[in-house]
């Protein structure tokens, strides 16, 4: 139960911190940065409790490379939504007066984009917390925060870079997805996670 409650923590914080500095902070660099902080230093806080997915898309790719057993999977799916919910559901009473407006994107550029950022994120977390070229780093937590926040610098434009699942229901709760577009980074997201898996696995088959 332990590392599903650290999923649930580490989930709630990465949402919140997505909720407050877009919807209080406004547009520019700080949501970026703050974003790709936040999950920086929960996956250093909870990688040695629950692998610190915080992303069911990451989960998948995890579980397709053979680092997650699949009786967890499920659960930590279940539980980083949760904590996407309860963050979603804390912005609201922090910030009740905020007018937030759906972002409105094309849906094939934002397929893409969500795609291959959470492509990048994935193929990241396998090859730095996963890997055995790479085992015992210190760096891992680091790389794949500053994946995120290269993502929402270069995407922004084009997607919300949620690069996650839990985090557009987060969103979508918040109001900053409209509810009819949420199947896009379902699709996207869990589309990238698996690619990143099949890819580390082509690249390197003998990394059991």
């Amino acid at each position: 139960m332990n590392k599903y409650v650290m999923e649930l923590i580490g989930t709630f914080f990465l949402v919140l911190t997505i909720g407050m500095s877009v919807i209080a902070g406004g547009s520019g660099v700080i949501p970026p940065l703050a974003i790709g902080s936040i999950l920086m230093v929960m996956i250093f806080a909870g990688g040695h409790i629950s692998g610190g997915h915080y992303n069911p898309a990451v989960t998948l790719g995890v579980w397709m490379r053979g680092r997650t057993e699949t009786k967890d999977v499920l659960p930590y799916m279940i539980f980083q939504t949760a904590g996407a919910l309860i963050a979603a559901v804390v912005v609201k009473y922090l910030d009740p007066t905020a007018v937030v407006h759906p972002h409105v994107l094309a849906v094939f550029p934002e397929l893409l984009a969500e795609f291959l950022f959470t492509f990048a994120l994935v193929f990241v977390v396998i090859n730095t917390a996963t890997a055995k070229g790479t085992s015992g780093n210190s760096f891992y937590g680091l790389a794949i925060g500053f994946t995120v926040l290269a993502g929402a610098f270069a995407m922004g434009s084009v997607t919300v870079g949620a690069f996650n699942p839990a985090v557009a229901v987060g969103v979508s709760v918040m109001g900053m997805v409209a509810w009819s577009k949420l199947w896009v980074f379902v699709v996207a997201n869990f589309m990238g996670g698996a690619a990143a898996a099949l890819t580390f696995k082509f690249l390197c088959p003998n990394d059991k």
